[in-house]
């Protein structure tokens, strides 16, 4: 019998991006289904907030000692993470707002370009060649992938923030807190490390 994998993913993780290909081989693999959502991190509630010029130099902060050492690991583990596989991760100047962009991908999968789609947003926001908060952006995203755009502003502007909210209502009612996390006959597994337990369950 196929099984569905609920996958729980954020353009602004750079973690979720290191996931993608390994949540592709569920499918790959096991013929899974893949139903893959939408999940707006709040960043700066855990690891606060801070933006940096074009040389690097920190220009606004709201984060502690702490927090600077949590983010400077992140990105560095990041980036060997990514080099075994061939991924550019550079690390934003600040924290994005991805709502704009997951609307996108709702829309693109109405679209039936989702795949794409997904692909060129994560690798270009990490590439510092795609703003995820621009929603002329996004459309010239979508576009290129081949959707018909003609409906997007009024999705973004009516029911693709609504279905946006309560994707997020009802992943919090099912336990989810991070990116990237995945679902699978109503066990939560969250965090790439955690897909050799999804792959084992799939198996079974």
């Amino acid at each position: 019998m196929t099984k569905t994998v609920i996958a729980y993913t954020d353009y602004k993780s750079p973690y979720a991006y290191l996931a993608k290909n390994l949540t592709y081989g569920l499918f790959d693999d096991f013929r899974a289904d893949i139903d893959w959502r939408p999940y707006s991190l709040d960043i700066p509630s855990y690891l606060g907030s801070a933006e940096v010029d074009d040389k690097g130099n920190v220009v606004r902060e709201a984060r502690n000692a702490h927090q600077w050492r949590r983010v400077k690991y992140s990105y560095m583990d990041c980036r060997r993470l990514a080099e075994r596989v061939g991924l550019v991760i550079r690390g934003p100047r600040r924290i994005f707002n991805s709502t704009v962009a997951h609307v996108g991908m709702l829309y693109a999968q109405r679209k039936n370009v989702f795949i794409d789609y997904h692909n060129l947003v994560f690798e270009r926001f990490w590439k510092r060649e795609l703003d995820i908060e621009n929603p002329q952006v996004v459309a010239d995203a979508l576009a290129e992938v081949g959707a018909d755009i003609s409906g997007f502003e009024a999705f973004l502007n009516g029911q693709g923030v609504a279905e946006l909210e309560h994707i997020m209502e009802d992943a919090h009612d099912r336990g989810v807190f991070g990116v990237p996390s995945f679902i699978v006959d109503g066990q939560l597994y969250w965090g790439a490390e955690n897909l050799p337990l999804v792959r084992e369950h799939l198996g079974s």
